[in-house]
């Protein structure tokens, strides 16, 4: 009898970018990629935040690199990616959430957020992809969504569509470039603690909403978000594509 090897979880000799890498998710996914072996180009608006981010990696003996990038900016996203990719991995964790009732949603407010996360991570996602397809080389490229592009919430009538269009994009671009060993996923979140979901934490009646919610009876780390990034960008999901990975404490379980 032979035994079965576990598929390996290192990401040596890839390169990866992780939009929004400057804090939050994107720095965690940024840190966990670079510790499992990858070069790791973290891209953000704010190019001094970057910066940090990547003197305090490389301090650490983290392999990273700067890149300014505006999601929003198709043009922009898509000269840059072009010019410094082919990357193996992407992380899409760049986001915006402007709450508020759905009867005074502002419409440019609704464009802000649009823009971002859905727009941004459509031509990001396909721009990497892009490059991909150009070198024949296969790749993982995974968007962070939400618990929310599943279910709906109080108070997010735009960013639950938004994160509901990524998941429906994700399955359809993973159809088309499944033959070409190019997997798309998505990672679905909870409320994790960061400065996006500061407000909320603020607000004594949304906690007790969240912690009614989640079944574990926490809320999320943006450690609880590091293994699943790894395990999506390297072989040991070898056979996930089109799929949406909850990291939600049972939140959509019922």
């Amino acid at each position: 009898m032979t035994l079965p090897t576990t598929p390996s979880f290192r990401l040596d000799g890839k390169r990866a970018l992780v939009a929004g890498g400057s804090s939050g998710i994107g720095l965690a996914s940024a840190v966990a990629l670079a510790q499992a072996g990858a070069e790791v180009t973290i891209a953000a608006r704010n190019m001094a935040k970057v910066q940090a981010v990547v003197d305090e990696m490389t301090q650490a003996g983290l392999n990273a690199r700067a890149m300014a990038l505006d999601v929003a900016d198709i043009a922009a996203t898509e000269a840059v990616v072009h010019a410094d990719g082919p990357f193996d991995v992407l992380v899409n964790s760049a986001g915006l959430a402007i709450h508020s009732a759905a009867v005074d949603t502002a419409p440019d407010d609704f464009d802000a957020v649009s823009n971002i996360n859905f727009r941004g991570a459509y031509f990001l996602t396909r721009a990497v992809a892009k490059g991909l397809l150009a070198a024949g080389k296969t790749g993982s490229l995974i968007n962070i969504t939400s618990q929310m592009a599943l279910v709906g919430g109080i108070d997010r009538a735009v960013y639950c569509a938004t994160k509901h269009a990524v998941e429906g994009f994700t399955k359809a671009m993973a159809i088309e470039w499944g033959k070409q060993g190019i997997r798309v996923n998505t990672i679905g979140p909870t409320f994790i603690r960061t400065p996006l979901t500061e407000q909320t934490f603020n607000n004594p009646d949304r906690v007790a909403w969240i912690m009614e919610k989640i079944k574990l009876g926490r809320v999320g780390e943006v450690t609880d978000m590091m293994g699943p990034v790894v395990y999506l960008a390297s072989d040991a999901s070898g056979l996930m594509t089109g799929s949406h990975l909850s990291i939600d404490g049972g939140w959509t379980a019922d």
